[in-house]
């Protein structure tokens, strides 16, 4: 055995699993005498890489796996380690450990894995036989050769069809080889289309975040938008609560004034019956045309009064005008309210179509913000909606406030027709200048509707120029009464606005309580 104090590299792999094509050994002899240094001589082809624990050993002929080696010699490395070269390289045995019997041998080159990749062909160590020497066996050493020679040449078949089997097993595995390294070729390719591929994907995702990050500033951006936006609808809903609530004063005051209206024809009516009544009275008895003088002149005088009553309502219709353009303006600043809010809602749904675009190129990594968007669109539908229930409570408006014009103009038009009337009563003209001002009915007659027609007119002439009459009450007052006293008690029946100084009659709080609210929507 050989001495080295290193134990060659050994395995229990089967011979089915080696390959014996790998190292090729060349110029074996059929004997080697006993005695003498053996030469091996092997050839490494390319499909081996020679590593530095590989070795040479000798086998017995029937070896099972590269344990059951005789002795070993280390195989040297090559000087050159080009793997496309074939490499003829030799390893010599010392006499000291052959085998001393003459049973058949072979070499074999295994690997530091312990797997054999080449075997030679058998050969025995002993003298070779020569032709002139006669040898003399028995009949039992005769079939003893003839049945080693027959065992040899089974063992000789089985190795015939084995180098076949490995030849073929070598053809196989070269053009495996062959296959797996242009196969190597075709992966190195596409490793390097995968990695520029790589690297555009990684830019592609870096810009995405970008993008990504983008979108997310605008979408705070539009959450604080649409905080700004339902805080204007919160707004506008007050200011349309109250105007609803101002639209239901003013229809309660239109009421009002369509009672005073419907009083002010009765007492039209029973005016004009008087007055006909007074008529055929003077055209019959011209002994009481003094006293139907005296009740013309009160009826004058209740004239005025009406008169002035209109006059407060036609100041009333201009406070209502007044009204009605306030909330004109109104509705119009809601109308521009309206378009800007259009205009946004349109803005927002091309944001957010332009960022449905972007997001449809994106990965699965940004379903999260697809959410958002969505969130965002349904936003922008709460809003047009809302949007839609302003232009109806606007349309609504618009109608009532045409409606409360229409209102107006009727009664504009009574008022006029009945300023026509008392200007087409007889001697309207004379006594409306003769009697400016109003004279309170003495208490005695206070029952009658046109006073004392007994009463004389100098009795009368002689009130009226001794008394001073509140131009809202039927209160009257001495002629030397302070102006100061006097100015205080017509003060006591007005309402001065504390914004622009206008003034009210007490009866109209109605309307001078609108006119402050008005002040407070400017």
């Amino acid at each position: 055995m050989d001495d080295n104090v290193d134990e060659p590299p050994t395995s229990a792999i089967l011979l089915d699993t080696c390959h014996f094509s790998q190292v090729i050994f060349t110029n074996v002899e059929k004997y080697y005498m006993p005695g003498g240094d053996v030469i091996c001589y092997y050839t490494l082809t390319k499909n081996i890489t020679p590593r530095r624990k590989d070795w040479v050993g000798i086998f017995r002929v029937g070896w099972k796996t590269t344990r059951e080696y005789y002795t070993f010699m280390w195989a040297p490395l090559p000087s050159s380690l080009d793997s496309d070269a074939v490499l003829q390289q030799e390893v010599q045995f010392k006499a000291y450990y052959l085998p001393k019997d003459d049973e058949y041998y072979q070499f074999c080159y295994v690997d530091q894995d312990g797997v054999v990749r080449g075997a030679s062909v058998p050969f025995q160590f002993r003298a070779e036989a020569e032709d002139d020497i006669l040898v003399v066996t028995t009949q039992g050493e005769v079939e003893e050769i003839e049945q080693q020679n027959k065992d040899l040449l089974k063992e000789n078949q089985q190795l015939k069809e084995s180098c076949k089997s490995l030849q073929k097993q070598n053809m196989d595995l070269q053009e495996e080889l062959r296959k797996a390294q242009e196969k190597m070729k075709q992966l190195e390719g596409e490793v390097c289309f995968l990695q520029t591929e790589s690297l555009k994907l990684q830019s592609a995702l870096d810009q995405q975040a970008v993008e990504l990050n983008a979108v997310q500033i605008d979408l705070a951006s539009i959450k604080e938008k649409n905080m700004d936006l339902r805080k204007e609808n919160q707004e506008l809903r007050s200011d349309v609560d109250s105007l609803r609530g101002s639209s239901e004063k003013l229809e309660l005051e239109l009421n009002s004034l369509r009672e005073k209206n419907r009083h002010l024809k009765e007492q039209n009516a029973c005016r004009d019956a008087e007055l006909h009544q007074l008529k055929e009275q003077s055209q019959s008895i011209s002994s009481e045309k003094e006293q139907l003088g005296n009740r013309l002149k009160t009826t004058l005088d209740q004239m005025d009064q009406l008169q002035s009553q209109v006059l407060s309502q036609e100041k009333e219709i201009e406070n209502l005008a007044c009204m009605d353009r306030d909330k004109t303006e109104q509705l119009e600043h809601l109308e521009k309210e309206k378009q800007q809010l259009h205009i946004t809602l349109v803005e927002q749904k091309e944001h957010t179509e332009k960022l449905e675009h972007a997001l449809e190129n994106s990965n699965a990594t940004e379903a999260n913000t697809f959410l958002r968007l969505q969130h965002v669109q349904f936003q922008s539908q709460d809003l047009t909606k809302e949007l839609e229930e302003k232009n109806h409570l606007f349309q609504i408006l618009q109608r009532k406030k045409n409606e409360l014009d229409e209102e107006n103009q009727l009664l504009k038009q009574e008022n006029s027709d009945l300023l026509r009337r008392l200007s087409a009563l007889p001697d309207y003209s004379s006594f409306a200048a003769a009697s400016p001002m109003y004279v309170q009915v003495p208490p005695e007659d206070a029952g009658l509707v046109f006073g004392n027609p007994y009463a004389s007119p100098k009795t009368s002439a002689e009130n009226m120029s001794s008394l001073k009459k509140c131009p809202w009450c039927t209160a009257s007052f001495p002629e030397d009464i302070e102006e100061s006293q006097y100015a205080v008690h017509v003060q006591s029946h007005l309402l001065e606005c504390p914004i622009c100084s206008q003034t009210f009659e007490e009866s109209n709080k109605q309307v001078y309580e609108d006119h402050l609210f008005c002040h407070d929507l400017e």
